[in-house]
């Protein structure tokens, strides 16, 4: 089966075109500046295409897709016919969905009831759908949705302490995110471990711009440190993550900030960017760190602190734990952050070899903990748009 993966933003769309037989990425491309003028980017058999032809809309972006995936010159298949199924990324699907589904008028229904709490994202979503609809009528459509994964949290993990009603209300709650990532390195890891996932207590450590921690128990997500939004849990390149919510209106009093502001303090302007006052670049602050430059080393250390944190956590809540799973950007790329995060896990059976960690090839999935750790750290590179063509499969199947 090959299948179309798309992640539609307000004025982009990202794609991948998969052969599921081999797995492999037979293309990928971007469509950039839709609604403005447009030029799509692709990828495929090694060659850049580029495409300056208008996108008003998305639909002429789905159609620019298709042309650069069936041209001639540059595409690889020869219609739209081979194009078995399109899965589409959708980041809320609040309490509607526990797993990815076939789209119907319902779920469409259900994508827009989940805008408020989503609104740059599931309006976007929601758009790609319709636009490919329009284009493939006759082609199976699927959604896979963010908060999907965590929904198998148990109430005493996503409620909140707030009255009961204004969750009744609003469906205030934690939904967690990152969930397309942390499904797929849990099934990896329980795959280069040979061992069934039913079995495993899995820490996943998604650590790249955003970050999120999730606690996996017999390959379910028990826990999570993303909530209601994407703002909350560790430190993050310009995201606040935890703080306490007094804090919020202490300095909307003092700083004369409304809503819109700070919002846009805690969300942009904070993390280890508002920490350092270098960058949310981790590779900027390793430097900047080792220049001598404290508030550098201040942004560093606290973000390992508070990923170790939620760590030992969720080793506390699992009761145990079998593997440390380190993906994305930072998690699959920064020796540091993985080497200062594992240091002082030892007492719970986790121990890290510097020697692997160090000189682990980058991109492949490995081990990097000693022969002797109890608990096995593992660095597995996500793969978000192949986990979405695997449940597209499935279902279409």
């Amino acid at each position: 089966m090959k299948v179309l993966v798309i992640n539609a933003g307000s004025s982009s769309l990202k794609y991948q075109f998969i052969d599921l037989e081999t797995e492999a990425v037979l293309a990928k491309g971007l469509c950039e500046r839709i609604g403005i003028d447009g030029k799509l980017t692709q990828k495929a058999n090694g060659v850049e295409f580029v495409c300056n032809d208008p996108m008003k809309d998305h639909s002429d972006a789905i159609k620019l897709v298709i042309d650069a995936l069936t041209s001639k010159e540059h595409g690889v298949i020869s219609s739209m016919d081979e194009i078995d199924a399109v899965g589409h990324r959708v980041v809320h699907g609040g309490e509607y969905f526990a797993s990815s589904v076939i789209i119907t008028e319902e779920v469409k229904d259900a994508i827009r009831k989940c805008m408020d709490l989503a609104p740059l994202h599931n309006g976007p979503n929601l758009i790609g759908i319709e636009a490919c609809e329009k284009i493939m009528p006759n082609t199976p459509q699927v959604g896979v949705f963010d908060t999907a994964f965590h929904q198998s949290m148990p109430e005493k993990a996503y409620m909140y302490a707030l009255p009961y009603d204004l969750y009744e209300k609003y469906k205030i709650r934690r939904y967690g995110f990152h969930g397309t990532s942390h499904k797929y390195v849990s099934q990896r890891a329980a795959k280069m471990l040979g061992k069934d996932l039913k079995d495993l207590k899995i820490i996943t450590c998604h650590l790249g711009n955003g970050s999120s921690i999730a606690a996996v128990d017999g390959g379910k997500s028990v826990d999570t440190s993303m909530g209601f939004t994407p703002l909350p849990g560790v430190c993050m390149g310009t995201r606040c993550g935890d703080i306490d919510p007094a804090i919020v209106t202490f300095l909307m009093e003092k700083e004369g900030l409304d809503i819109a502001g700070i919002n846009a303090l805690m969300n942009k302007e904070s993390g280890v960017y508002g920490v350092s006052g270098v960058s949310s670049d981790f590779r900027d602050l390793e430097a900047a760190s080792a220049e001598g430059n404290e508030r550098a080393q201040i942004a560093w250390d606290k973000f390992i602190y508070d990923v170790k944190k939620y760590v030992g956590s969720y080793v506390a809540v699992m009761g145990g734990v079998d593997a440390i799973v380190f993906t994305a950007g930072i998690g699959e790329n920064t020796i540091g952050i993985r080497q200062g995060v594992a240091e002082g896990l030892e007492f719970c059976g986790v121990k890290i070899d510097a020697e692997k960690n160090k000189n682990m090839p980058r991109g492949e999935e490995t081990v990097i903990s000693t022969d002797d750790s109890k608990a096995k750290i593992l660095v597995i590179p996500t793969n978000e748009e192949l986990m979405i063509a695997l449940d597209t499969q499935e279902l279409v199947k």
